[in-house]
């Protein structure tokens, strides 16, 4: 009789078979989640992102303008750390989906939010104590991602790395969302 712990395959799990670009997805939700719920504020899904949107991102806070701020987040993510450049990382967007994010008559606010996660399959470490991870997200307001030539098919844009979304980055701009500011 083999006992299961000598044995190194059988105390191999099998990965659950999730293509990395279909992990990649998931995991910039959660992370953003993580940020959310730890800011205090919540998030509502989308079942598509047809409009440019992932997920909007709701305050419960009295501000001065109003009472619970919403903004609407288009979440990328990637391994390409070449994108990241000394103050900014570098991300290129589609024609359709840049102009529907950049629409100057949203009605929310829209962002985009690029997570750089680490090239081989290990997202987290964790253990009794802590959850880590080697990732980290740069956002950008869409009304500051420029504009895109007529006939050009995408935009180069730039996330500031002053940018990085945080919990005190999302109360920043639930608050200035809030109370009214313009980006």
């Amino acid at each position: 009789m083999v006992d299961e712990d000598d044995d190194p395959e059988l105390n191999e799990l099998p990965d659950g078979g999730l293509p990395m670009t279909a992990r990649q997805e998931q995991f910039s939700v959660g992370f953003v989640r993580m940020v959310v719920a730890a800011a205090g504020c919540a998030i509502k899904s989308h079942d598509t992102d047809y409009d440019g949107v992932d997920i909007t991102i709701t305050s419960s806070t009295d501000y001065r303008k109003y009472l619970g701020a919403e903004i609407e987040f288009q979440l990328k993510c990637t391994t390409q750390t070449n994108l990241l450049k000394p103050d900014y990382m570098a991300w290129k967007l589609h024609r359709d989906p840049f102009l529907k994010l950049t629409h100057p008559k949203r009605y929310l606010d829209g962002f985009l939010g690029v997570l750089l996660v680490p090239r081989d399959e290990d997202l987290l470490q964790m253990s009794e104590d802590q959850l880590l991870t080697n990732s980290r997200m740069y956002w950008q307001h869409a009304s500051r991602l420029g504009e895109i030539a007529d006939g050009a098919e995408t935009k180069k844009v730039r996330l500031p790395r002053s940018n990085l979304f945080d919990v005190e980055a999302l109360k920043g701009i639930m608050q200035r969302v809030g109370d009214g500011g313009v980006w």
